[in-house]
């Protein structure tokens, strides 16, 4: 059996996405710095929010096929790795995995984790947050406040595919938060909340959730 270890895999400076991702090793090797050495993690934190059945790397009977790095830019136009993640029984199988960023490089073999141990260092990584800055620890924060206060609920939003995710770094620290707004509200929208290094962060989403809980998001939020 192979053995799977994540790791926080920060965005270089210039990066166009500014979310912290979960990088693979498998047995200890950085399978994607071998065959796609220029590429960024695309399990970017925003994606682990959720419960465990919707974290990118979960695997379920269904196989699925995951974008694990990119280009800093769309895997369909600049090209990237994939591979295909299945549960069988007590085992998780990596396989197909795909480099579209250059095929003449050889991809890495079928891959099997044990299932209790692959859920288990899942489970770890999603809970470590020794890695975070501010502006990451807001993101997490504000992504479960909204959760809990039933905002989507009251003002009949669906949060969207870019969910809640780190949008600068810096003097210009800000978490973004995209949603879809009802029927009559005007299509996808988005808020945007400043970090303050000088003010705990746990002060900040709280104020920012009490704002955005007492007004209209057709009223309020960006769109387009």
């Amino acid at each position: 059996m192979n053995v799977l270890t994540l790791r926080p895999d920060r965005p270089h400076p210039q990066a166009a996405f500014y979310s912290v991702g979960l990088r693979p090793f498998i047995d200890g090797r950085d399978v994607l710095g071998e065959i796609h050495p220029d590429g960024d993690s695309s399990c970017r934190q925003g994606m682990w929010f959720g419960p465990p059945e919707t974290w990118p790397l979960w695997a379920a009977e269904e196989p699925k096929r995951v974008e694990l790095s990119n280009n800093d830019c769309v895997t369909d136009c600049c090209g990237g790795v994939f591979v295909t993640i299945r549960r069988q029984g007590e085992r998780v199988v990596w396989s197909g995995w795909e480099n579209t960023d250059d095929i003449r490089v050889p991809v890495p073999p079928e891959a099997e984790f044990d299932a209790a141990q692959y859920d288990a260092e899942l489970a770890r990584a999603v809970a470590d947050h020794g890695w975070e800055e501010p502006v990451d620890t807001a993101a997490r924060l504000l992504a479960h406040g909204v959760a809990e206060s039933g905002w989507y609920e009251r003002w009949n939003c669906l949060p969207l595919r870019q969910g809640i995710n780190v949008s600068g770094r810096g003097e210009s620290s800000c978490v973004s938060m995209y949603f879809l707004a009802g029927p009559d509200g005007g299509g996808s929208r988005w808020y945007r909340m400043q970090v303050s290094a000088h003010e705990p962060v746990q002060d900040q989403v709280r104020r920012f959730i009490e704002e955005i809980m007492a007004t209209d998001p057709r009223e309020t939020a960006q769109g387009h």
